[in-house]
């Protein structure tokens, strides 16, 4: 493809290249340059783009893109711009064929329920005979085809290749987690949403964030359209206050979703059971009657958003309700592991102060007995969310067991001791154990028949990050070899 046809039309281009030079390939990794690559140099959180212009050079770039002066030495190979992110991603729309146009996006974006409410509207999607992409958390989604999620949001130019696929695919729809990294590094500038969804703002992210201000905003840019314009169709928890705060921005049309009566989707009449949720949401297009899987009050919430994105959509309620229910489960949300055990046992990927109360109030509402919490916090994170997850823990449970959970290039026991001020501020029964395993261990063999048992933090990740790098680690998989060592066995 040619440099004009990827590149044309974009502001503040400067270029000493020929307009109709050829262009074989994209890459901001240097490791995926090869012959004729187009290579866009990016200054990111830990690494620059810019210190491996020479490999790319070598490994046969056509031409360096960058937000920077070249030397003189490379003049004649480099395109200057004002903003690297647009760019890559208006030349990765145009490389792989604006599949845009052939999609309908969804993008759902919030500090907690994004990965479930993601699931939950890729099953009512496909119930509604829809072969869709998904891209979130846990991973990416191509059709029928599983990929390893690297991040919630990728870049543009991963992002733009996953819809192109989708399409090869025969695919009509995509639904995509969008962080609030990737729209403050405007990693989806470009991309046209149909439908915008918001879940909720909570406390997370405020060491790259810094304030809840700044947080939202960036939330707010989904809804504002980035580079495009605002999505048609705003689906907004009212719930949240800053969900309200979002009805203030023009553009769209919206649909509301929560428990407060004001709502448009709310539920009129739910029963909780440990075999999941049961009864009636009432909507603009009429009643739903719900059977899911899904288990606890956040779920409620996430099926609310996912079935008023669902309206927003056009789906029918009928396959709204088929679509509910298809999903049994969702990877590490509120996870089930099950072995034949007299107490009920929950893997969970909540790391903030406010998911781990939620969690912690359904899994109360469960409960026969004692509630049994094993959790820890991120190392390199908001420090200051550390005592607030311990008083989460230790208020909302009978027995916290406070561990380690990816301490990255921290002391675990020091990470231990920030989040032990809020546990012993709670005035409750608990206790340390740094190692990950042995704490699991030890909160299993307390457990008794009636208890449940919350295992919080790592949810569907499978693997623990130390100081000299991830190491395998999961915590589903570690609870099933505890339960067996206990002789409990469930017969498939």
């Amino acid at each position: 493809m040619k440099l004009n046809e990827l590149l044309g039309g974009l502001d503040g281009l400067e270029s000493g290249l020929q307009p109709d030079a050829e262009v074989a390939s994209l890459a901001y990794d240097s490791r995926r340059v090869q012959q004729g690559t187009l290579f866009f140099a990016i200054q990111g959180e830990k690494a620059d783009g810019h210190r491996f212009i020479p490999q790319a050079l070598e490994r046969g770039a056509v031409a360096i893109v960058s937000e920077r002066m070249p030397s003189s030495d490379l003049a004649s190979r480099w395109l200057r711009v004002p903003r690297i992110r647009r760019a890559l991603s208006t030349a990765g729309r145009h490389f792989y064929g604006q599949p845009d146009l052939h999609l309908k996006l969804v993008g759902i974006t919030g500090t907690n329920g994004k990965t479930t409410t993601a699931f939950l509207l890729d099953s009512i999607l496909r119930a509604a005979g829809t072969r869709t992409g998904l891209l979130g958390t846990i991973e990416y989604r191509v059709a029928d085809r599983a990929l390893p999620a690297l991040n919630t949001t990728p870049e543009s130019l991963d992002l733009w290749s996953y819809l192109a696929q989708t399409v090869a695919a025969g695919g009509g729809g995509v639904v995509m987690e969008v962080s609030s990294h990737a729209l403050a590094q405007e990693r989806v500038w470009g991309f046209p949403f149909a439908v915008a969804v918001f879940t909720n703002l909570t406390r997370d992210h405020l060491d790259y964030h810094k304030d809840f201000e700044h947080y939202f905003e960036a939330k707010r840019r989904l809804f504002e359209g980035l580079g495009t314009p605002p999505p048609a169709w705003a689906v907004i928890n009212v719930d949240d206050p800053w969900g309200r705060k979002l009805l203030e921005v023009a553009g769209s049309q919206r649909l509301t979703y929560g428990m407060n009566s004001t709502a448009q989707v709310k539920p009129r009449q739910i029963d909780h059971w440990q075999s999941g949720l049961e009864g009636t949401i009432l909507t603009p297009a009429g009643k739903l009657q719900l059977a899911s899987s899904l288990m606890g009050r956040a779920n409620l919430a996430n099926i609310l958003a996912a079935t008023a994105a669902s309206l927003a959509y056009g789906i029918p309620l009928g396959k709204i309700e088929e679509g509910l229910k298809n999903l049994k489960a969702v990877p590490g949300r509120f996870e089930r592991i099950d072995e034949g055990q007299s107490f009920l046992v929950i893997v969970d990927y909540a790391h903030t102060d406010d998911a781990l109360r939620n969690v912690l109030s359904t899994a109360r509402e469960l409960t026969r007995n004692r509630l049994i919490v094993v959790f820890g916090c991120g190392g390199e994170r908001d420090r200051a969310k550390r005592p607030l997850m311990g008083e989460a823990a230790g208020s909302l449970s009978d027995l916290a067991v406070l561990t380690s959970d990816n301490p990255r290039s921290e002391d675990p026991l020091l990470i231990m001791n920030d989040a032990l001020v809020g546990l012993q501020k709670a005035g409750k029964h608990y206790w340390m154990e740094v190692d990950r395993e042995k704490a699991i261990r030890k909160a299993l063999e307390e457990a008794r028949e009636g208890d449940v048992v919350v295992l919080a933090g790592k949810g569907h990740e499978t693997y623990q990050i130390l100081r000299d790098g991830p190491i395998p680690f999961d915590d589903r998989a570690v609870a099933r070899e505890v339960l067996r060592e206990m002789g409990y066995y469930r017969a498939e």
